[in-house]
């Protein structure tokens, strides 16, 4: 069945701007959840976002980070 979401991850108000990602579950080092931004020099800012790149917030105080580029 097609998730738009992976399982560790839920949509809920954002105090930081509209609706954010929240994990519902621990998250192990590691784990990639997905794709969030494609890099295409085509668009305005040169990458497109994602349906989950929707709901990527950036928060001053970052309870995690971004792990390799491939």
């Amino acid at each position: 069945m097609y998730r738009p979401l992976p399982e560790q991850l839920s949509i809920g108000k954002s105090e930081i701007d509209g609706l954010g990602l929240f994990a519902v579950e621990e998250i192990s080092k590691g784990t990639i959840l997905g794709i969030t931004h494609v890099e295409n020099k085509e668009f305005k800012h040169g990458w497109i976002r994602t349906p989950l790149g929707g709901f990527y917030n950036h928060s001053n105080k970052p309870n995690c980070y971004l792990g390799k580029r491939y």
